[in-house]
């Protein structure tokens, strides 16, 4: 369950609280705010109340200043049996006020005379356990046990240290022999914090050492194919097809891919944009590059839908211009199968936009030299390094985002990609308007869709469908449904439905009628999260709002202000609201960007809830969070560049032990694609 196979592993299942049982209080100290404490005197007064499984023991706890009461409901005859009223306890347990009087509830007790007091003091550390583990006797305080065995008979010779002297004097480290003892038996506070920072930056410095090596050796030894002109079709659209001018970033950024595809080896660049910042066109001009030095490039989309908007998109933009542009799915007939496999073979299609399909073995290029990979996160490993497989050197790949990621998620999650961020939304986009309402003013919220809905516009109307409550969820979409239906009726009204449980044939008809406005209405679950461009749409309704995360929500408000009309989001949630709950609500409303709202994001839910992430090595951390550790994680990145910039190998004699280190910890560990 926890991956625990040897003594390594055992050491490097750390605790995840403390317990303080440095202080012995007394009677007269007690506080029902104080989470556990620890008392010391006699137990006195036994008596077993009520009969059968309702049975309880009761006692009394008396030291120098006053008397408590302890309370046992479970295993009653096994303590009422085991407890002597002529000898010291020491007993541990969190204290509970009814009336004016005390009380513990299952006391941890021992035997213990006034000398051991001494050293009885301290933290006591609290480990994770699983249930088959309590049936063996490994709940925490067994762990604790085997760990405090482990440790004594350990050679502290055989942790050694790989870090050189200079990095833990600069950064003030703890060895890590001192921080694996300090980290399961500490003394005091001060001593988890100096271990907890250690280990934490080994973390942190692993996960971006082997990230930052695998990027060195990719740039030292895998060639990438030279686009050394900007020539014809480059210049042609910038000059006179490109619908609006490019913002700073934009031009940053192409200048970013410039530089990489000028350099001799393979790019892999992540671009982060927020929703609208005009990713897209910076990945067709990307291609455009690509085509002007005797290559073809494709682009590749995780949903059918979203594909055939790139295509369209792209196609419009291109129409005047002497390029052949092919798209190709899961639905492609046959006959044009055929065809475009043929065309695409012999270097007649420049461009070939589409899904997965796109990796099948019989999709061969005459010459691909760039691959763009939109919302990079909704394909495994394995079909993208099918791309690299379609020419003789790996084409080179640009993968982008519209989930805004923070820049410290961004060092741990994409540390061995080159990064770029469009930071910056193009003119004259006017800022979605984002209200807070709750159900009671609904009638209110549909007064305002029907009048905008009037005036030609459409809207979405979303559906929470969370998977461990499927079926609630999937009655609330259908009953919501049907009071739309009720509210605007045919054949005034057109409303489309779409969520996840939905035949693919089914969906893409439904999802046709909205996208072609033919219905004024679609309701859907967040299957419209990502890439759905209907620009005449204005108002994006979210009901039960308060049960989607900030980044959640910020993507489907980024379905609406594509156009040019004034767009509205409206999160609908009951009026009782947890206090997180109403924080993502009011940060909602404060903002519109997506990088404020993803830190945010990060600081209220951890990294593991943000959606993005890349799906392969090892990013299990577990003691550091990205969420409240950057300042290590900056520290570490600090010190894994200056050594992979030294000796990216660990060839030398000072990074020896870390070498060896490496090894060690690599073994048990699955292998760091180069798949970006």
């Amino acid at each position: 369950y926890f991956n625990i196979f040897n003594v390594a592993d055992l050491l490097s299942h750390y605790p995840y609280r403390y317990i303080d049982k440095s202080k012995i209080y007394t009677t007269d100290e007690l506080d029902e705010t104080l989470p556990y404490i620890q008392l010391y005197g006699y137990i006195k007064n036994l008596k077993v109340v009520g009969v059968g499984p309702k049975a309880r023991l009761t006692a009394t706890f008396m030291d120098d200043k006053g008397t408590i009461e302890l309370v046992w409901f479970q295993a009653v005859s096994f303590h009422a049996g085991n407890i002597k009223s002529d000898v010291k306890y020491l007993i541990f347990g969190r204290p509970q006020k009814f009336g004016n009087k005390y009380s513990i509830v299952h006391p941890d007790r021992k035997i213990a005379s006034s000398e051991e007091i001494e050293h009885l003091a301290g933290f006591q550390a609290i480990y994770s356990t699983s249930e088959t583990m309590k049936k063996k006797d490994m709940d925490s305080e067994g762990l604790s046990k085997l760990m405090n065995r482990i440790w004594k008979d350990l050679d502290r010779n055989e942790v050694f240290e790989y870090l050189p002297h200079e990095v833990i004097s600069k950064y003030q480290l703890m060895s890590l022999p001192d921080a694996l003892e300090k980290i399961h038996f500490p003394k005091n506070a001060k001593e988890i914090l100096a271990a907890q920072k250690r280990i934490k930056f080994e973390e942190f410095f692993h996960l971006q050492f082997k990230m930052l090596q695998q990027k060195t050796k990719r740039k030292k030894f895998e060639q990438g194919f030279l686009f050394p002109k900007i020539d014809l079709h480059f210049d042609d659209f910038y000059k006179n097809h490109l619908p609006f001018q490019l913002t700073n970033a934009q031009k940053n950024v192409l200048r970013d891919i410039r530089k990489d595809t000028m350099a001799g080896r393979q790019m892999n660049r992540l671009v982060q944009g927020d929703v609208g910042s005009g990713k897209t066109i910076v990945g067709l001009m990307s291609m455009l590059m690509a085509i002007d030095n005797g290559f073809q490039a494709c682009m590749m989309a995780p949903t059918e839908i979203l594909a055939r908007q790139h295509y369209e998109g792209l196609s419009q933009l291109l129409q005047t211009m002497d390029l052949q542009v092919e798209i190709l799915t899961g639905s492609t007939s046959a006959k044009n199968k055929k065809r475009i496999l043929d065309d695409l073979k012999h270097g007649k299609i420049d461009i070939l936009l589409g899904t997965h399909a796109l990796i099948e073995p019989t999709v061969i290029f005459s010459n691909l030299g760039l691959v763009v990979i939109d919302e990079q996160h909704r394909f495994g490993v394995a079909q993208r390094g099918a791309l690299w497989e379609k020419n003789s050197l790996p084409p080179h790949i640009l993968v982008m985002t519209a989930t805004p990621i923070p820049r410290t998620l961004a060092m741990t999650i994409y540390g061995d990609l080159d990064y770029s961020v469009i930071d910056e939304l193009p003119p004259g986009r006017k800022p979605i308007a984002t209200r807070h309402v709750f159900n009671s003013k609904k009638q209110e919220v549909f007064h305002f869709v029907r009048k905008e809905i009037d005036e030609g516009r459409q809207v979405y109307i979303v559906f929470p469908l969370i998977e461990e409550s499927e079926k609630m969820d999937l009655k609330n979409l259908e009953d919501g449904y049907a009071e739309i239906i009720q509210l605007f009726p045919s054949p005034k009204y057109t409303v489309a439905k779409v969520h996840g449980k939905m035949k693919n044939d089914e969906k893409n008809a439904q999802m046709e009628l909205f996208v072609s406005g033919k219905a004024q209405i679609l309701v859907s679950t967040t299957v419209i999260e990502v890439g759905v461009n209907v620009p005449n749409a204005s108002i994006m309704v979210i009901e039960n709002a308060e049960r989607f995360g900030l980044s959640q929500l910020h993507q489907l408000r980024g379905r609406v202000g594509r156009g040019a009309d004034q767009s509205y989001c409206i999160l609908m949630t009951d009026y009782q609201l947890s206090i997180d709950g109403r924080k993502r609500m009011n940060i909602m409303v404060e903002t519109n960007n997506g990088f404020v709202i993803a830190e945010e994001d990060l600081k209220m839910r951890g990294p593991g809830d943000i959606s993005g992430t890349r799906q392969s090595g090892d990013v299990q951390l577990k003691l550091a969070s990205v969420a409240i550790d950057g300042d290590i994680l900056a520290m570490s990145r600090q010190v894994a560049i200056q050594i992979v910039e030294e000796d990216s190998e660990l060839r030398t004699e000072k990074y020896k032990n870390l070498q060896r280190y490496q090894i060690l910890r690599d073994r048990n560990h699955q292998k760091w694609g180069r798949i970006s």
